[in-house]
Parts: C-alpha cells; structure tokens; sequence
C-alpha cells in the first residue's frame, strides 16, 4: 500500500515552526522528527544547489533528500545579501526553532548572531550544530562526521583485532546528533513555555557518539588498557558473535545472561561443558570466548540457517538472522509491523523508506508532504509572513 501525503492532517507539534539553515545529516535528522510530527520545517536553501544532501544520489536519484527532506517546506534565501538576513530575521520572529551547523562563528560573519535572533524573537531555540562544539580547542575546525568516528574512539573499537579500525557504513555520527538534538529542542521548547526565554543549544557531533561508548574512559582508568577490537564477539559477555551456517549464510546468538549461555551449552549437546572450568561462568567464557566459539560454529555451521533458528528459537535461545535490506523487504517482521512503508513521489511513484519513530499511541506522526524541491515553496512562505516588501 502505497501511503498518502495529507497536508490537513495535525499533529501534536502543530504550531510549531523550524527554520533549517542546515545541510547534510544531523540537522536534517533532527528536523525530519519533528516534522514527522507535524511541526512546520521550512528549509532555507542555496538557490540552483540547494541542500548538499540533495547530491547524494543512487542512480541519479536524490535518495538521501527524498527520505530526510520528507514533511518540509523549502526556501529559497541568500543569506549573504541585506534583503536575505532581513527576511531571516523576520521568519525568525514567527518561529519556534532554528537550526544551523555553519563552522563556528558562520552565523556572526552573517549579521545573525543569536543575540540578533534573540532580538527578533527572544524565546527562539537556536540549535547550533558543529563537529566539536562551539566553544574549545577545537571549535574553530571544520567537522565532519568521518573524522569525529575516528577520533571518538568509536572506529578504534570497530572490527577484527587484526585488522585496521573500521568506520561505519553510514553517517552514525550526525544520526546519533540529531537525535540528541531533537531530544534537546523538545527539552528547550518546554523551557521557553514555562520562562518565556529561549537559548542556544551547542551540539557537537563528537559528544553525542561519545557518549555511547563513555564507558570505555571508566574502563580504562581502571585497568590502563583501551579495549581492543574484538570483532562481533563482546569484552563483557560471551557467548556473543555472529556464526555461519551451511548454506553460507549467518545468524547472530547472544548468551548474556548465565541461563541462557548454559541453554546454548544444553542446545549444541554439550551440557558437559558448563562444568568445565573454561564456560562455567561468564568472566570464564569471556576469557575462553574463542574456543568457545569454535565449539558454537563447528555446530551451527553444519545446518542451515533456517534450520539453526528453528531449533535455538525452539529451546528458547536469543538467536535472529542476520539480514540484508534484500531480507528485510520480506521479512514478516518489517511486513507484520510496517517498519518500511511506501511513500508516493513524483519522480519514481512511490518510494521505500522508514515508518515515523516513535510510535506514540495517542498523537502519532504522520505523513504530511513530499520531500520538496528547491525552493518550492519560496512564493507561499513570501506572501504567508509579507516578505514582498522586503525580497
């Protein structure tokens, strides 16, 4: 089925309105929530480039721009002329939220400096998006997501002891920012509701993916040894890897609790071997967890992969596929819960993406408008906040 774009439709963000004056992933990912829930994003963008994002293509098709760019309006404004920041401030005076990821001190160059803003509009939230903070040694550096996944410590721990650190296949993070950040806007809206005050919020790419893997510093302190790469398996838990199965394809086992990595023991026919001192608790396993998997794979790869899910699901064991996007299409998983929808779209027909995250089960988001074109919506936004005398 092919989802609807309903522009009428309401939801529990209606009334709140983003300016976006950002490019690429984080900001967009932070504004895409809060459009998904009906909050009024209007892109201001280049005119005949627009958004960067809008040049990731596949098959010449701006995919990335179509999925992110969803339920937002778009602008065309040079912020580089007068009757540009003028019209900026204006709009700024009508909003809830701006949103930027200019290299530090952009906005100030411009003549928009959240003192400026906050002279139009003092209980706007100025979300100021940058790969290391506005403030610091490091403010003054251009960031991109790349360098931030290495330096963070994150690539460091990716991958197989013998090989080189491995970044991720997709802008992990500017995603994870642009959670936090929507997390921070939706913190800093209830602020100004209460104190009629706005504030800027300083979002670095580099804390937020930080964060995820804090503990690393604790550990460290303690033992003055940085964890190495282990691969799939895990440094606090074992059994925990990924195992080939016969028909050359994969299934994942976690056994992080002691019942259910005794469970595995009983469900490969080795009971025997939870009385072995190497597997009878975890620090043991933890520290024998490469022979233990050999034991594990010499097992599972002599069935099929459907054939191993049966039987560890069976047993009540924590066992899934590992899938690609090709699976997933099918899955009864994606299908049952419509993790993946259809979107109508005027170059392609519809398209597949994402549902809306979260589900809320009173207000949910919904599906507004298409992903528009560069400045699409430029003479509307003009005449909805009387900008004509001014551009």
């Amino acid at each position: 089925m092919i989802h609807q774009f309903n522009e009428s439709e309401k939801g529990p963000l209606d009334g709140v309105r983003v300016l976006d004056l950002s490019r690429l992933v984080a900001g967009n990912m932070l504004t895409l929530f809060l459009a998904d829930f009906g909050a009024d994003v209007i892109k201001i963008e280049k005119d005949g480039k627009g958004d960067d994002l809008r040049s990731w293509k596949e098959s010449d098709e701006p995919i990335y721009w179509k999925i992110y760019g969803r339920n937002k309006r778009s602008m065309v404004l040079d912020l580089k002329s007068e009757p540009g920041r003028e019209a900026l401030k204006k709009l700024a005076s009508h909003a809830d939220i701006l949103v930027e990821n200019f290299v530090p001190g952009g906005l100030e160059k411009m003549g928009l400096a959240p003192q400026v803003l906050h002279q139009a509009n003092p209980k706007l939230v100025i979300v100021r998006v940058s790969g290391w903070g506005q403030t610091g040694p490091f403010s003054h550096k251009p960031g991109f997501g790349t360098l931030v996944e290495a330096m963070s410590g994150f690539s460091y721990l990716n991958g197989h002891a013998d090989k080189p650190p491995t970044l991720p296949p997709l802008a992990l993070a500017d995603m994870i920012a642009g959670v936090y950040g929507a997390a921070g806007v939706l913190t800093a809206l209830r602020a100004a509701e209460k104190e009629g005050i706005g504030q800027v919020i300083d979002l670095s790419l580099f804390e937020p993916i930080f964060s995820f893997i804090s503990s690393e510093a604790l550990k460290y302190q303690l033992s003055g040894v940085p964890t190495m790469r282990s691969g799939n398996q895990s440094s606090h838990t074992a059994p925990r890897n990924v195992y080939e199965c016969s028909d050359g394809k994969f299934v994942a086992m976690s056994g992080s609790m002691q019942s259910m990595a005794l469970r595995i023991l009983d469900t490969i026919g080795r009971p025997e071997l939870k009385a072995d001192k190497r597997f009878h608790d975890n620090d043991a396993r933890v520290e024998h967890r490469d022979e233990l998997d050999l034991i594990i794979g010499d097992f599972i790869k002599q069935k099929t992969q459907q054939e191993n899910l049966a039987l560890f699901e069976a047993a009540g064991v924590t066992v899934g596929p590992v899938c690609s996007v090709a699976d997933l299409i099918d899955s009864h998983y994606i299908q049952g819960r419509e993790v993946m929808v259809q979107l109508e779209d005027d170059d392609l027909g519809c398209i597949t993406t994402h549902n809306i995250v979260p589900r809320l089960s009173r207000t949910p988001g919904a599906f507004y408008r298409a992903a528009p074109s560069i400045g699409q919506n430029t003479k509307e936004i003009i005449s909805q906040f009387g900008l004509e005398n001014i551009l």
